[in-house]
């Protein structure tokens, strides 16, 4: 009996399955993948604009000021108390403060 149900599986066609396939990759794409690639492009281009005086929150959730950036090495360095700063490393920079609303 289980031979004939086996048997009368086999004999479909693989395109269904095919397509069910090809609609899940498209799925994924759209709401998983390619969100991302917009938030990454987001916070890199954020990083590139960094200036002096740009409130930030880093990787570490440590918040300050940028006082300097550094091209040459790619690192920030951010005053996160009188007379306290910090280098960070660019890509560990992520939110300007200043226009990010504080959730209450």
């Amino acid at each position: 009996m289980t031979n004939i149900l086996l048997q009368a599986q086999g004999g479909g066609s693989a395109m269904p399955m095919l397509l069910m396939m090809v609609a899940i990759f498209a799925i994924m794409y759209f709401f998983m993948i390619r969100p991302q690639q917009k938030r990454q492009k987001a916070i890199q281009q954020f990083q590139n604009q960094l200036t002096e005086g740009t409130q930030v929150v880093t990787g570490g959730g440590i918040y300050g000021t940028v006082k300097s950036v550094d091209l040459a090495k790619n690192t920030v360095e951010v005053k996160i108390a009188r007379d306290v700063v910090i280098t960070v490393d660019k890509s560990y920079v992520f939110k300007d403060m200043a226009n990010t609303p504080l959730q209450k």
